[in-house]
């Protein structure tokens, strides 16, 4: 530390749990910050600026929300913290703009647009201890204080910093100081079951802590994700913004005029301001005002989801909560996107924001049946009062997204209430088939025989090879004309070839044989170089597609989610044989398997599935999982957020 910065006194346990409160808002609300002026970039096709200029913008909104994921990823590395020193996850924040003396007086936080004097406000606040940046204009202009409480032991007391860095290098001496005191298991006494581990969360960084070293290894990608271990630290938000701000220093020497964002407000609030006006602008105009009232329910109602998964101990629905929780998040953006797009009132001259109010609290009962019960009302209460918003492509991207995050939430929750371990019956549902990404509505070809009823979906299709070499006679390649003659061969050969077909194009329904059954073991095999194979009771995006799949990980396929053979033509390479992560056995082996492709993101998966090399070796076995499906990801199979640097684009539910 430097001789400017001098250590945060912590004494006793409770004074370390106040520092990492203190934290874990300052990471809430720097998310908030970032996310704002995130979303009013101007990234959109009916947004005033040229093709080039667009793409540019795009890019610094994608390297911002990143910034914003990992601000994530910080406040679940904080909440994973407390729990594990006997506390509780923290996610109440004040309400914007954060009084004076809330923190320490170098460190304001404000909702404002991307301007560059925001952008160097950003800089300011992730600047590395020894770093002489300035703040950005107009936020430099808070009064100084001091917050210390000297002499205090017994009752913590807000202490000041100069960076976020200095904060958790002095927490991390207070838990060396308490470990050393105390022991390490006195200190690090919390349940692990409570804290959010990153089969559940994949997020880069995240991990689970359970003594000083595990601790001390959070802390540290902390500090390094923010500033940084040393001045120009590539992946740092530090060094990320200071390269935004090159850029766009670039192109204002090129073009003057150039505005890549709205005007959003600055500090927007709903209710009007007694005090202090100048420092808030009143949404007042009756449509924002509408959008700005289900953008703040939808966000408090997605931290009511994440506090919930932060303390629930119990798997299932740790997954369920924390699921639910991201894809509020997906609603939340188009709303935000429109607020900074319409004007705020007739008085000044900008438009709204989200102004991320909160609710008084996030406690929620702790029974299982009360908690659902409460979240699946509020979730439906959300979704029918937006209904009554004027329509527009933003509102109804994120009305499509509230209805489906309550349909998927009934069904898992469903699901995890309940788990079908029976292998259903089939029935012609299971040959229903997911439309193309491209709009085509071309449906499987129907042949029937004697005894079955032949289905082939070559939108599926993967030219595995097994019906020309398994039953040359009833599948005829190349030729004019019909294709398709299942009274060819053997009616149990056949069914042999339908049961071998990887990708589920080729099925059947029984006539004088029973339609395909679900398998006694869930499994996914990982191709070399190709895609993931999947034999399980498969609803993917909301529909029943049958029990076997081939799921696009190279990021190419134009038939996404399913592979279409495109990893050939990108020479995509990716081993089919990944290391071993865990043997531990699953209570259930079968059961529905539930896959839902996240916009932009990867494959989630809700069901019981024993995940296996080509060769058929286990890699691990889980109940939840989000797979790779960009290509770029350095834990193949698995997601681990590089989807986000990669721009990776697909539609998703």
């Amino acid at each position: 530390m430097t001789s400017a910065e001098p250590a945060i006194i912590i004494h006793n346990r409770e004074q370390l749990l106040d520092s990492l409160c203190e934290a874990a808002e300052i990471e809430h609300n720097l998310m908030c910050c970032y996310l704002y002026a995130a979303w009013s970039l101007k990234t959109e096709a009916d947004d005033d600026v040229a093709e080039d200029l667009r793409e540019t913008v795009r890019g610094w909104h994608r390297a911002i929300v990143d910034v914003a994921i990992d601000e994530m990823t910080h406040l679940t590395l904080v909440a994973n913290l407390m729990n594990a020193i006997g506390g509780v996850g923290h996610l109440s924040r004040p309400n914007f703009p954060v009084a004076d003396g809330y923190h320490p007086s170098g460190i304001q936080v404000r909702l404002a647009p991307f301007t560059p004097e925001t952008l160097q406000h950003f800089i300011y606040l992730e600047r590395p201890e020894g770093s002489h940046e300035p703040d950005g204009r107009g936020f430099d202009n808070r009064p100084a204080y001091q917050r210390a409480l000297a002499g205090l032991r017994l009752m913590p007391s807000a202490q000041d910093y100069l960076t976020v860095g200095h904060l958790y290098r002095s927490v991390e001496a207070g838990l060396e100081q308490l470990s050393e005191q105390m022991g390490e298991a006195s200190l690090f006494c919390g349940d692990p079951a409570l804290q959010v581990c990153p089969s559940i969360l994949p997020l880069t960084g995240l991990v689970r802590i359970t003594d000083l070293a595990s601790a001390k290894k959070a802390i540290e990608t902390i500090v390094e994700q923010g500033e940084g271990t040393e001045i120009g630290c590539k992946r740092s938000h530090y060094s990320r913004f200071v390269k935004i701000r090159e850029a766009y220093e670039a192109r204002l020497a090129d073009t003057p005029d150039f505005k890549p964002a709205y005007n959003a407000a600055r500090n927007p609030v709903m209710r009007k301001p007694i005090h202090d006006p100048q420092d808030r602008v009143w949404v007042e105009c009756d449509r924002p005002r509408q959008v700005l009232d289900l953008g703040n329910a939808v966000y408090n109602h997605m931290l009511r989801f994440l506090a919930q998964g932060f303390a629930s101990t119990d798997m299932a629905e740790k997954r369920l909560m924390i699921n639910t929780s991201i894809s509020l998040m997906r609603a939340l953006d188009p709303l935000a996107r429109e607020l900074a797009r319409l004007k705020a009132n007739e008085h000044d001259d900008c438009n709204a924001g989200l102004s991320f109010a909160t609710l008084r609290t996030l406690d929620t009962p702790g029974s299982t049946p009360a908690i659902r019960k409460l979240l699946g009302d509020r979730l439906k209460e959300i979704e029918e009062g937006g209904r009554q918003i004027a329509s527009s492509p933003r509102v109804e991207r994120a009305l499509s997204q509230l209805r489906s995050v309550y349909t998927t939430y009934l069904r898992t929750a469903t699901v995890t209430d309940t788990p079908d371990t029976t292998p259903p019956e089939a029935a012609p549902e299971s040959l229903k088939s997911v439309a193309p990404s491209d709009g085509s509505n071309s449906a499987p070809e129907v042949v029937e025989g004697k005894d079955l009823t032949l289905v082939v979906d070559m939108k599926r299709c993967i030219h595995a090879r097994f019906c020309v070499t398994g039953a040359p006679k009833s599948f005829i390649a190349n030729v004019v004309g019909p294709w398709l003659h299942p009274d060819e061969t053997p009616t149990d050969q056949l069914i042999e070839v339908a049961h071998a077909c990887p990708s589920g194009a080729i099925g059947y329904r029984g006539k004088t044989r029973p339609d395909e059954r679900a398998p006694a073991v869930n499994m996914m095999r990982t191709r070399e170089n190709g895609p993931n194979a999947i034999h399980a009771p498969l609803t993917v995006a909301g529909e029943t597609i049958g029990f076997r799949a081939t799921f696009c990980r190279c990021g190419a396929s134009k038939n996404k989610p399913y592979c279409d053979g495109s990893h050939h033509e990108v020479q995509f390479t990716a081993t089919g044989e990944p290391e071993t992560q865990s043997l531990e056995p699953l209570a259930v082996r079968d059961g529905p398997l539930l896959v839902d492709p996240q916009r932009n993101g990867p494959l989630r998966i809700t069901g019981n599935l024993e995940i296996c090399a080509g060769t058929g070796r286990v890699v691990t076995r889980v109940e939840s999982a989000l797979l790779c499906r960009c290509g770029q990801s350095g834990a193949k199979p698995f997601c681990d957020g590089s989807h986000r640097a990669a721009g990776f684009e697909a539609e998703g539910v």
